[in-house]
């Protein structure tokens, strides 16, 4: 039985940059930082995760630098960059809003209709 779940759409991003913004990160490094953090209930394909790094380094929020990685082979690091610092706190306390009102919903019994 698989207990990962499913990312709604948009909440990549903000993973990625939560991720990075604990200390540079590769690749692989990012997808592994996520599972890590989420106990293994989120699972990123390498498929979503190389385009979604293109697109936040391509709009500002990280930057990259090659560098070595653990077993020796070259590989590009990501940091988070000033934008991407205000982007990450815009993101969270969006997704804070929604979650709370969604929690709102699941939570109302019949007298609050």
């Amino acid at each position: 039985m698989s207990h990962s779940v499913e990312l709604l759409q948009g909440t990549l991003d903000m993973l990625i940059l939560k991720a990075v913004s604990l200390g540079p990160l590769h690749g692989y490094g990012t997808l592994l930082r996520i599972q890590q953090i989420s106990k293994s209930a989120l699972q990123i394909p390498q498929g979503s995760l190389y385009p979604a790094l293109y697109r936040l380094e391509h709009k500002g929020w990280i930057t990259s630098e090659w560098g070595e990685s653990e077993n020796r082979r070259e590989a590009k690091y990501y940091r988070l960059t000033a934008r991407g610092r205000k982007q990450l706190r815009s993101e969270t306390e969006q997704w804070s809003r929604l979650s709370d009102a969604i929690a709102s919903v699941l939570k109302a019994g019949p007298e609050e209709v």
